[in-house]
């Protein structure tokens, strides 16, 4: 079956076309520029897709069974804050434009649709505090109100015949160029100092298998709902453990985070469909991976 991805060549995109990639699906990316020669471990169709409202792009899902639409407009590495001085342009995009999309995917037939929202749409709470589903929903940054208001478009249009999920998930990190933590890594091995910090994240591989269980699980599972998406929570010192026994690094680590204070996502809902992602062994293995392309030159360019 062919899955269109929106996005597909970003950080996050990347993962989710190389996970249904290797599960034997056939992937269209879908963005302004088709992915560059090799980006992918199997060869992807592309058609151009746009977030502009005003533009018509139905034809792009002639051949779509599946969408998955991880794309979004910001300011380069920052999302929470990426509207920067242009919040009318942000929203116009990041809302208008999604709304179209799902609308026209609807219309041209597509079965399913998989939005990729965030825990930005919870927004502040106190600390320690346990994010489910089921709680009010109160984002304070436009960010999260932008992913908020798209995920209850997409459960409105939801019904037989389309079947719409949403997953909120929390930092993603891996082993793929770029990586979020490759300046983290690089400040420690060259002794700059590194402030104790802690969060939540997922793999992106594992995010790639919670939007495949999407499209495999029995639609009236899924349809309509969101769906939280993380797995573990570390610190810079977790992060940088493995990174300093693969370099022998002399460098001191950071002092431990509290990580007490932080408000982890429940996955029960998701895990209750056969989700299971890697936790902390996979982590430590994407690290020592990390760790051994630190010792190689980098290419000199990156399509994103």
């Amino acid at each position: 079956m062919k899955v269109l991805v929106s996005g597909g060549t970003g950080l996050v995109g990347r993962y989710i076309v190389e996970e249904l990639l290797s599960a034997g699906y056939q992937v269209i990316v879908g963005g302004r520029r088709a992915p560059l020669p090799r980006s992918f471990s199997r060869p992807v169709d592309f058609v151009p897709l746009s977030l502009d409202p005003d533009e018509d792009d139905i034809g792009a899902f002639d051949d779509a069974y599946f969408f998955v639409h991880a794309a979004f407009s910001h300011i380069e590495g920052k999302y929470r804050g990426g509207e920067g001085d242009d919040p009318k342009a942000f929203h116009r995009l990041n809302l208008d434009g999604t709304v179209k999309l799902f609308e026209e995917a609807k219309r041209a037939g597509t079965r399913r649709c998989i939005f990729m929202s965030s825990r930005a749409v919870y927004g502040e709470h106190a600390p320690g505090t346990e994010l489910f589903e089921t709680m009010p929903a109160t984002p304070e940054t436009l960010y999260g109100q932008v992913k908020l208001d798209a995920e209850r478009t997409l459960a409105h249009l939801s019904g037989p015949g389309f079947a719409g999920a949403s997953l909120r998930a929390t930092g993603v990190y891996g082993d793929r160029y770029p990586s979020k933590w490759d300046r983290l890594i690089d400040d420690y091995l060259s002794g700059r100092p590194v402030s104790p910090r802690a969060g939540t994240e997922v793999h992106g591989r594992d995010l790639g298998r919670a939007v495949r269980l999407m499209l495999e699980t029995e639609s009236a599972r899924i349809s309509g709902e969101v769906f939280n998406v993380s797995d573990i929570a570390v610190d810079a010192r977790d992060i940088l453990s493995p990174i300093r026994h693969h370099a022998d690094c002399p460098f001191p680590l950071p002092e431990a985070a509290d990580k007490s204070k932080l408000c982890a996502m429940d996955t029960g809902k998701i895990r209750a469909l056969g989700w299971k992602p890697g936790g902390m062994a996979l982590c430590e293995q994407t690290m020592r991976q990390l760790a051994e392309r630190q010792m190689v030159p980098r290419p000199s360019s990156t399509q994103v």
